[in-house]
C-alpha cells in the first residue's frame, strides 16, 4: 500500500447497504452478520438473508460477509423449531 493511501479514508469509511428496502450506513470490509444486523435495525432472533440477482440467499448467523456498498438484505422471523 502506498504511503498516501493509508490515511486516505480518515474514518470516513461507510457505505450505504439496503435493508428491508431502507437505506443504512455501516462500516465497509468484513462485518459479522450481527453487524449487518444492528446497523439495519433486525432484531438479532431474526434471520438475514442477502438478495443477489433477485434471489434470496440465506445468511449464517455466525458468519461473516465482505461488505463494499450497495448490498441488499431481506430479515423475516426465524421459522422451524419446535412446535407446540
Amino acid at each position: 500500500m502506498k504511503e498516501e493511501e493509508k490515511g486516505q479514508n480518515n474514518g470516513h469509511n461507510y457505505v450505504e447497504i439496503i435493508v428491508n428496502d431502507s437505506p443504512y450506513k455501516i462500516h465497509r470490509g468484513n462485518q459479522r452478520i450481527s453487524e449487518v444486523k444492528t446497523a439495519g435495525n433486525v432484531p438479532l432472533a431474526d434471520k438475514l438473508d442477502q438478495v443477489v440477482n433477485g434471489k434470496l440467499i440465506p445468511l449464517d448467523d455466525n458468519g461473516s460477509i465482505v461488505i463494499k456498498g450497495g448490498e441488499e438484505f431481506k430479515s423475516h422471523v426465524q421459522s422451524g423449531g419446535a412446535s407446540s
